[in-house]
């Protein structure tokens, strides 16, 4: 029984017995070194009868090995690979080095490592355990990460131990215990007897508590060597009470300790090889585990405690370190022999630097881009000339954005852009810091280091600075710069491209259109579209956004259903709200709420654990904006406030839109048409099909107010981007503003009339509401009723709440004594994700394929349907096939 951890024994057990009951849970153990992580861990493993149990650590040294912890967890499992999806299965072979990577996408590993551990837990529980995950290389702990916010229902047990004062183990999100210091009363009982009075107060003092600082302060205090110096912190007290243990013995001893210290994986084959050439004999070892210092098992040296490694390494000169990691270097090759090499070094060494050029190659084609990052850092600082330098220094940025590190990414770029004047690389860096601005939702700094980027390579490369003032444009758009989209404008001119090139004409086209030139903009964008057939997805999302901003709602729907089926065929996870943001956006046009806000709501929370700042809060505001429409203010006006905040605090009007638009919706469905009306007008101006859409509200407001003079420009601009685009949904919402402004009912009809020929239930609905009304207020309530009736029941199966009561009052007005009540639809009882899995259970799909689509074990998907089968009065999938699901 662990000394006076009653407490935390209990949390531990409490989270193997929901393994056992088949959920899964994750807890992080956080404390200082010493505190009694590891032991608990131990804990955990000897409490796991019945349960398998896999076992992980981070090694200090093996810090820039990308998966080297995750492959050391996962070895015992790698039989059970071909279990697991292909793509899947293919990540975790690359990144292990088993086979070539065959991905882009690091958060691919992630979920590889979620379906390995839900595959070992299907015949009992699985206890997994990782201690001091500080040390976890980047890229194992990204996928660790990603992995544990998405267990379920596996019956999986995930115990994290790290120290207090690292930040390396990304813990955002996931349930942490810290681990204090012991009380008094057990602090003594663990010290036990055997020290004088004045020495064990000294130590219980010093110790405060931590359990491995009482039993190796008191040994120190027993040899004499506990110094009496004044306070200092605990870690340091503990370093200096192991380097006594180590000054105690020979100097042959000593050194060979610092050679196992240095050698990240103590093989003992490469530490004698290393000792040899350094001139210490094999027999030195024998001292070091006699002391309990070390112990060899399986070839392996272990030392005792990390601190006791630290202690070993950091107890000699930095000279003879510098001679232990040349000596090192002559034993290892490939990757460690070049990181030996590099810290043997004392100047700039080309040759060197060339071996850890290399070395970040190779870990970049396995994706471990931190690591990639360092490597091209290390190899810049030994670079002998200033142009590689920079160039290194340029890899090193990408490498760090691409492993989610933006102010190291940003720091890299800035000390890069001071050592060159190559356009090539002044582009690329300027490329590398518009994207970690976009990340972090600045629209108009990311812009603005296009726009330098395109300036650079002008001359060198115009079809690259096409590229990117392409990219540049949608930023603008976000910024809401006029000064910036005129700098674009120019130097899009200044290229020596031919008018005509395909490029040029669709940059052209959305600086125009965004710029608020609508007729010479939309020609060119429609001429993209007509031509746009790219099967891959990034080309894909470059055609749904321009089709987003060209209003082709129709062909919108076609591609972003295309680009989200192919981000989650590909596992380009990063890419993924993106393309559930574009396709949840076609699902709300087109009347699809449930879908928009399941779709949404995944991507948010993708966008979340991917660190993703932008998208996220595009996400937030779909889903305000849907709340709103549902009457939800609760949900609603957090989400909206936080999206409003987002756009103000990071100068991206453009993002505000949506949340401006949602708050407006609730001040409408509550009859506050002032404050609706006000924000409305307020918003950033659009000349996107998005103004549009948003119209039909600011009129609606404004004629219940009676100051219809209030939309005239906004209604201006709507009719020159319809009469530009010609689209049917647009023209049918202009027609209902016709109505309200002009109370004509030829208008209204008109309005009918062009929603049949493109269904939008949601507008749809509104517009017989708004017609309905006109004809009952005009004592036609015969002629309004079925009008009225068609309105609730669209609204009424949307779930618009607000809209359904308004539609049941005017019904009641209409003369309509008892309203139908709709059939309540089983699925209504459903959670979002059970209706994912089950729609996508009738199709066939296994719940290996469901796991995969959703990101998800297949475990999870098992639970889904165990729970969702009973709320639809079915029991087992054949059963599927009789039911509507595109009703649910």
């Amino acid at each position: 029984m662990l000394q006076g951890r009653a407490e935390e024994i209990e949390a531990v057990e409490a989270l193997l017995a929901g393994a056992r009951s088949g959920v899964s849970g994750v807890l992080v153990i956080k404390g200082e070194p010493g505190v009694g992580k590891s032991a608990l861990l131990e804990h955990a493993v000897y409490a796991a009868d019945g349960a398998s149990v896999l076992r992980g650590a981070g090694v200090e040294t093996e810090v820039e090995l990308p998966f080297a912890a995750l492959h050391l967890l996962l070895r015992p499992a790698l039989d059970r690979l071909d279990a697991l999806p292909a793509p899947q299965a293919a990540a975790l072979r690359g990144a292990f080095g088993l086979a070539p990577m065959a991905t882009a996408d690091r958060f691919l590993v992630g979920l590889a490592t979620l379906s390995l551990l839900s595959e070992l837990a299907e015949e009992r529980p699985l206890l997994v355990v990782v201690d001091d995950a500080q040390w976890l290389d980047q890229a194992s702990a990204s996928a660790l990460v990603f992995a544990s916010r998405r267990l379920r229902s596996e019956g999986v047990a995930l115990l994290v131990a790290a120290r207090d004062d690292q930040d390396a183990f990304p813990t955002a999100g996931l349930p942490e215990l810290h681990l204090g210091g012991l009380a008094r009363d057990d602090a003594e009982r663990l010290l036990g007897d055997g020290l004088p009075a004045q020495l064990r107060e000294q130590v219980l003092k010093e110790a405060d508590g931590n359990p491995l600082a009482l039993i190796e302060l008191s040994e120190a205090a027993r040899g004499g060597e506990l110094e009496m110096a004044g306070p200092l912190p605990l870690t340091r007290r503990l370093l200096s009470a192991f380097a006594g243990q180590i000054q105690r013995l020979a100097e042959p001893t000593r050194r060979m300790l610092a050679v196992a210290a240095a050698e990240d994986t103590g093989a003992l084959g490469i530490v004698l090889a290393a000792s040899g050439a350094l001139g210490i004999p094999a027999e030195a070892l024998e001292p070091a585990e006699l002391a309990g210092l070390v112990r060899v098992t399986g070839g392996v040296v272990r030392f005792r405690h990390p601190l006791l490694r630290s202690a070993a390494y950091q107890n000699l000169p930095s000279a003879q370190r510098r001679a232990i990691h040349q000596a090192l270097a002559e034993a290892v090759s490939g990757d460690r022999r070049a990181w030996h090499l590099a810290l043997a070094a004392t100047g700039p060494d080309e040759q060197v630097a060339e071996s850890l050029e290399q070395s970040a190659e190779r870990s970049g084609a396995r994706l471990g881009y931190a690591a990639m990052a360092t490597a091209y850092e290390r190899s810049a600082q030994l670079s002998a000339e200033r142009s590689h330098m920079a160039r290194r220094l340029a890899a090193a940025a990408v490498a760090a954005k691409e492993a989610g590190q933006p102010s190291r990414a940003a720091d890299l770029s800035e000390r890069a852009t001071h050592l060159t004047d190559d356009p090539v690389t002044l582009a690329r860096l300027c490329e590398v810091r518009a994207a970690v601005a976009f990340d972090e939702g600045s629209p108009r700094r990311a812009a603005r280091f296009l726009l330098d980027g395109a300036a650079h390579i002008s001359d060198a490369d115009p079809r690259t600075a096409a590229r990117l003032l392409m990219a540049a444009s949608h930023n603008v758009w976000s910024a809401a710069d006029p000064a910036l989209a005129a700098e674009a404008s120019r130097l899009l001119d200044g290229l020596a491209l031919p008018r005509e090139d395909s490029l040029v004409r669709l940059t052209r086209g959305l600086g125009l259109t965004y710029g608020g030139d609508l007729e010479a903009g939309y020609p060119l964008l429609s001429e993209f579209l007509e031509q746009a057939s790219s099967s891959h997805v990034a080309g894909q999302l470059v055609a749904a956004n321009v089709a987003f901003v060209a209003g082709r709602l129709d062909q919108a729907v076609e591609l972003c259903t295309s680009l989200a089926a192919g981000c989650r065929a590909e596992g380009r996870i990063r890419l993924l709200p993106f393309a559930l943001n574009h396709l949840a956006y076609t699902q709300v046009v087109t009347g699809h709420h449930r879908d928009a806000r399941d779709n949404a709501a995944e991507g948010l929370q993708i966008a979340l654990d991917t660190g993703q700042a932008h998208p996220a809060a595009g996400l937030r505001g779909q889903l305000a904006w849907l709340a709103a429409v549902e009457g939800d203010e609760e949900r609603c006006r957090p989400l909206a406030e936080a999206g409003v905040e987002f756009a103000v605090s990071h100068r991206a009007p453009a993002v505000g839109l949506l949340p401006v638009w949602a708050l407006a919706m609730l001040d409408l469905t509550q009859g506050r048409d002032q404050a609706a009306l006000d924000r409305l007008q307020a918003r950033p101006g659009g000349s996107s099909h998005f103004g549009t859409r948003i119209v039909v509200d600011e009129v609606e407001a404004a004629v219940r107010l009676g100051t219809p003079e209030r939309v005239r420009e906004s209604m201006a601009l709507a009719e020159r981007w319809t009469a530009l685009s010609g689209e049917v949904w647009a023209r049918a919402l202009l027609a209902r503003c016709h109505g309200l402004l002009n109370d004509s009912e030829e208008h209204f009809t008109r309005a009918l009339e062009l929603h049949r020929l493109m269904p939008q239930p949601y507008e749809q609905a509104r517009t017989r509401l708004a017609y309905g009304e006109w004809l009952r207020r005009r004592r036609r309530k015969a002629e309004a009723r079925p009008h009225l009736r068609e309105a609730h029941e669209a609204f009424d199966r949307l779930g618009a709440r607000p809209w359904a009561e308004r539609a049941a009052a005017e019904l009641r007005a209409a003369g309509e004594a008892t309203l139908t009540r709709r059939r309540v639809d089983p699925g209504t009882a459903l959670t979002a994700q059970e209706l994912q899995v089950v729609r996508l259970a009738a199709t066939g799909a296994t719940n290996r394929d469901i796991a995969a689509h959703l990101l998800l074990s297949p475990r999870t998907i098992g639970q889904h349907l165990y729970k969702a089968f009973p709320k639809l009065g079915i029991s087992s999938r054949t059963e599927l096939a009789r039911l509507d699901l595109d009703r649910l």
